[in-house]
């Protein structure tokens, strides 16, 4: 006999605050009349910290720094042991999303070393010959805006030969590119701007590309493995663009793989961005800002 199990949400883009309630439904298809054991629904919030290849085995400390922590874990009988109804059949329920103890509720993030992750699982049990039923959906929190007001501070940058550093060959073409970021605190659901200008070049310039990149350290008071890794790279221009023409600044902050920038004791997510400028020869020329994300 088929069964099939759901939980569906009330609020369409699954996003929820600390405080307020998850609703929603659980919805059980049958053909005929099921006998089951109990439905039950329970809640979780863990954060999950990886270490990177590189860092396992350095420090012995971290093994117990990186197991899982726990922000949410509660459990409710949505029905006790029964009968249902051949058809659709669908029971409400009712979660109030609050921490355990003084433990703070973390927006959702999913990145490669730091993962922090809500969501409800149904269970439905039956007797020995019928296999459980279990049913996993993932909802989203969104910490409360910060009150204050976020000041924009503009960066102005101007990239040469002389400004660069790391750089492996001492005949470099000569170029100057200056521009401006609009800021570097920036509110997360807002576009990040600026521009960048082309002064001149000796070598034509091939691509001008906006890496975001996320910066996750894991560890405890032994050592910190910090890892940077890219979430999205865009072009923002092609071929050998026009000197002196301004050319615009604009990335978008994508969802769930960027958050409000964290520092806890355990783990760091923050944020950086860079702007790309290779040459035709295949030469790299990277200018980095650490960005600070917000939610207003």
């Amino acid at each position: 006999m088929s069964v099939s199990l759901d939980i569906k949400l009330k609020r369409a883009n699954k996003v929820y605050h600390e405080g307020e309630t998850v609703a929603g439904v659980v919805m059980l298809s049958c053909k005929e009349a099921m006998q089951h054991h109990g439905i039950s629904l329970s809640m979780e919030g863990i954060v999950n910290l990886q270490l990177s290849s590189k860092s396992v085995g350095v420090f012995e400390a971290f093994y117990n720094s990186v197991k899982p922590i726990q922000l949410i874990n509660s459990n409710i009988e949505v029905a006790k042991a029964g009968k249902v109804p051949g058809g659709k059949t669908e029971i409400p329920f009712e979660f109030p999303l609050h921490t355990k103890g003084n433990k703070v509720l973390y927006e959702t993030y999913h990145g490669v070393f730091v993962n922090i992750q809500y969501s409800l699982r149904c269970d439905l049990k039956r007797s020995l010959l019928a296999k459980d039923l279990s049913r996993t959906c993932e909802f989203i929190v969104h910490c409360q805006p910060q009150k204050s007001k976020v000041v924009p501070t503009p960066v102005n940058f101007t990239i040469t030969p002389d400004t660069l550093q790391n750089t492996r060959e001492s005949s470099l073409p000569k170029f100057l590119i200056r521009g401006h970021l609009d800021a570097t605190n920036c509110v997360i659901s807002q576009p990040l701007t600026g521009e960048v200008v082309v002064e001149n070049s000796e070598v034509p310039i091939k691509s001008i590309e906006l890496q975001l990149v996320r910066v996750e350290t894991c560890g405890c008071a032994e050592g910190y493995a910090r890892d940077a890794t890219e979430i999205q790279n865009i072009q923002i221009a092609e071929g050998d663009v026009c000197h002196g023409l301004s050319i615009p600044i604009y990335m978008v902050f994508p969802r769930l793989f960027t958050c409000p920038t964290l520092e806890t004791t355990n783990f760091k997510v923050e944020f950086e961005i860079n702007v790309v400028i290779v040459l035709h020869d295949d030469h790299l020329i990277t200018e980095n800002f650490p960005l600070k994300l917000c939610r207003v």
